[in-house]
């Protein structure tokens, strides 16, 4: 993680969860500070387009990876799983901004962004990187779909399904075949989500690997285990009717038998921008009420 004073940021795209009630107003102010502190300022055109707010120019996701060198999420963690997909081959980095609940990667209190946001677009602030899922769906020797996850990637059973039975490969070496009602492949940053709702354990965001976790297994034997990210996973689809595949929120529905997708760790990370003296067990502690009954 980088903690050393860092160069000032010039260019601030905002990208806000343009879906929440009232949120226009938090943006405007955001957007105004940003002006007064010597920024340029620019909106994602959606959030612009579905506010209604003109007083800034409107940037698709690949202009704002050209043109800006910091982006302001303003939502939950939903909202940033979006644009840091679309972001992380510009090597943007992204402040989160929550909404609501305090969430894992947006973790700057509502109520607090511009006593975090000052220090940060001066320089000052702490950095991390976060790896991501790639890979796709091949069916006959030949891809039918691409994907790229943050969080995870779920293979999971059809709708008129008790349950699928998967065969997984890892390093080109058989691990298990699998009868459940999915398998979750998460990130560290994943390892939070799904699967951890799932039975799985938590990973730090520095440790180069994933965690494969079956949904609701029907053999209790099989557990979640940590992989090394550094090997392919391999997920065939052996029996079950209309299996899906979904990369964070992206998929591909009625998989066949036989059909594979294949994981590996994408080349870009996502970067992502902290007030000083960010602590990831302090957003668990806060996250997961740890604090509850310490007096």
């Amino acid at each position: 993680m980088t903690t050393s004073p860092q160069p000032r940021f010039r260019h601030a795209a905002l990208i806000g969860k343009y879906q929440a009630q009232g949120i226009r107003p938090q943006l405007e102010s955001i957007a105004q500070f940003l002006s007064r502190q010597g920024l340029e300022v620019s909106v994602d055109r959606d959030t612009a387009l579905n506010t209604g707010w003109s007083d800034f120019g409107a940037l698709t996701p690949a202009e704002i990876g050209e043109r800006c060198d910091l982006a302001v999420v303003v939502g939950g963690d939903g909202t940033m799983l979006g644009i840091a997909r679309e972001l992380a081959r510009y090597n943007v980095p992204l402040v989160g901004i929550n909404q609501g609940r305090l969430g894992f990667i947006t973790d700057v209190r509502a109520a607090d962004w511009a006593e975090a946001l000052g220090p940060i677009v001066q320089g000052d602030y702490e950095e991390e990187q976060r790896s991501m899922i790639e890979g796709g769906v091949w069916r006959d020797g030949q891809p039918i779909f691409e994907g790229l996850a943050l969080n995870d990637v779920v293979v999971g059973r059809g709708a008129t399904s008790s349950m699928v039975e998967l065969r997984v490969d890892v390093g080109g070496e058989f691990v298990a075949n699998m009868r459940a009602d999915g398998l979750i492949v998460a990130s560290p940053t994943g390892s939070t989500a799904y699967a951890l709702s799932a039975g799985g354990p938590i990973l730090h965001p520095s440790i180069g690997g994933w965690v494969l976790v079956p949904i609701a297994s029907h053999t209790l034997s099989n557990r979640p285990i940590v992989l090394p990210d550094s090997q392919e996973v391999q997920i065939t689809i052996v029996n079950g009717k209309d299996s899906s595949a979904n990369f964070d929120t992206h998929g591909l529905a009625s998989l066949l038998h036989g059909d594979q997708v294949r994981l590996r760790r994408s080349a870009q990370r996502v970067r992502f921008i902290h007030p000083r003296g960010w602590s990831y067990y302090a957003t668990l502690r806060r996250k997961l009420r740890w604090y509850e009954g310490v007096v």
